[in-house]
């Protein structure tokens, strides 16, 4: 928990309660339910949650705005990110219904009003988002296939709407076909060697009307 305090200072003593709890809960929940890995478990603030809030360092979400969570898994990088924007609404979504009822559990239990958890394809979702954010699911030609419709005309935010995507790695060849895509690199944000490659790529998604 120290390494979200030190790159998240301003946390209220609400947010630094529920981010505490985040350990507890996923550990009796992975018992159950194996969302994630027993190396992963032990190294859950940096691997998952300092991870998941790299996204905030990037862009801020504003009050009344709405994230899609596509691919949330055991909930990140949605539930962290609503935690830390308790005025924005977040829908995280997954194919796997097991996952799914982990992140219900995980919610319910610190008392998220500002999430909504689908188990569902990205393609069924309904409404318009600010950002659609993720953590490396599929390849982004894919992953845009699935979303390209669903990113809201209105902008509000310092970056255009569109996607958020957490990914490691060269991603020149996947993203050879977006040249309007970002790439920010999280070591700029974070000196823990965990992020040596890890980026944060944004790709505005121009908006197309659902018929």
């Amino acid at each position: 928990m120290k390494i979200i305090k030190k790159y998240f200072p301003e946390l209220t003593d609400l947010q630094v309660s529920q981010f505490e709890k985040l350990e507890e809960l996923y550990k009796e929940w992975n018992a159950k339910i194996n969302v994630i890995s027993r190396k992963d478990i032990d190294e859950l603030y940096l691997r998952h949650v300092l991870h998941s809030l790299g996204i905030a360092k990037v862009q801020k979400f504003v009050p009344g705005s709405k994230v899609l969570d596509v691919g949330t898994g055991g909930g990140f990088p949605g539930v962290p990110l609503a935690i830390l924007f308790p005025e924005t609404e977040f829908q995280l979504v997954d194919s796997i219904g097991k996952k799914i009822k982990v992140v219900q559990g995980v919610v319910d239990a610190l008392g998220l009003q500002n999430v909504k958890a689908d188990h569902m394809r990205a393609e069924k979702v309904k409404g318009e988002f600010d950002f659609i954010v993720s953590r490396a699911v599929t390849a982004m030609p894919d992953f845009v296939k699935w979303v390209r419709k669903k990113v809201a005309k209105k902008q509000q935010h310092d970056l255009r709407n569109g996607i958020l995507y957490l990914k490691g790695g060269d991603l020149a060849e996947e993203l050879a076909l977006f040249t309007s895509a970002k790439l920010y690199d999280l070591p700029t944000y974070f000196e823990e060697d965990f992020f040596e490659t890890k980026k944060v790529v944004h790709l505005p998604i121009k908006y197309k009307p659902t018929k």
